[in-house]
């Protein structure tokens, strides 16, 4: 048996009220905990924002240019991050088990380039995404594509299981040649997403009115990097995003395809993370990437 406490002065600090923790995650406050506990892994505690690092490319590309050799070209730049959006099979084939960072797994999949696209199935349980401590899952929803309800119910059928394990779900709008990326299509996706239950959405910067859409959007909104743009380009996007309402950014080939990855993701986190004028960034970037040269 426990000894007796013998402490016979005790504070109760009758005088203070509760503190009860403020959960400041856009549209998270009615989470269970461990949801809140898997989402606020991947956010950066002082910004509020993140800086995610898009390597599934593969699951529909195969070997994308910058993601021939995850381990010599991606492992390096995953300090940098605060979350990294990869396949299972990346995850346990390359990653090191003692990684701290946290991981979102891509769920859906099915057909490759050389087909239609929007015809994806559910690719990742649930259960599996637990096996590997995820701090969530994302899926493409095709809105206005062929197959557009097959991929929203892709995406209810996760949230579901999602809301039995504790796991978010971030629901990604996919852009096909045939729809345009503006604000009256873009707040459209993300607000049927969000509306039918993701915890996150991702989607393309748009301009103008790119703030209509992440104020339409009741949950958090990280901005897709999509294709490769020069460096200053880049970083004014992500600038832009975030001062306009984007949650953070997950940004892949303007990463890991630009001539410094490891200067180029550094220059978003400041970008992202500390509000660095784009300029500055930039700046930072080239000096950088000079040194890193040099130290070769």
């Amino acid at each position: 048996m426990p000894e007796a406490d013998t402490q016979e002065t005790k504070d109760y600090y009758v005088d203070v009220p509760q503190r009860n923790p403020a959960v400041t995650l856009k549209g998270s406050g009615s989470y269970d905990w461990g949801m809140t506990h898997r989402l606020a892994r991947g956010w950066g505690l002082e910004s509020g924002k993140t800086v995610m690092l898009a390597i599934d490319h593969g699951y529909f590309m195969g070997p994308t240019a910058g993601l021939e050799r995850i381990d010599v070209n991606i492992m390096p730049l995953v300090p940098y991050v605060d979350a990294v959006f990869c396949t299972r099979g990346i995850l346990r084939s390359l990653f090191p088990a003692w990684s701290k960072t946290p991981v979102w797994l891509r769920a859906s999949g099915g057909p490759s380039i050389l087909k239609e696209l929007s015809d994806e199935e559910i690719a990742v349980d649930i259960e599996d995404a637990l096996r590997l401590d995820a701090c969530g899952v994302g899926v493409q929803v095709f809105v206005g594509g062929p197959f557009e309800t097959k991929t929203i119910n892709n995406m209810t059928k996760l949230i579901d299981a999602g809301y039995r394990y504790g796991v978010p779900v971030l629901g990604v709008t996919a852009v096909g040649r045939e729809l345009a990326r503006d604000a009256r299509y873009l707040g459209l996706a993300t607000r049927i997403l969000a509306e039918l239950g993701a915890q996150v959405v991702k989607t393309y910067y748009c301009e103008p009115d790119f703030e209509q859409v992440t104020a339409g959007c009741p949950v958090p909104i990280v901005m897709a990097g999509g294709k490769k743009l020069p460096e200053l380009d880049a970083l004014k996007m992500a600038y832009n995003a975030v001062q306009q309402g984007a949650a953070g950014v997950d940004m892949g080939r303007n990463i890991f395809q630009s001539e410094s990855p490891v200067a180029m993701i550094q220059a978003v986190r400041k970008t992202v993370h500390e509000a660095l004028k784009p300029e500055q960034a930039f700046e930072y970037y080239r000096d950088l990437a000079n040194e890193l040269a040099k130290a070769k």
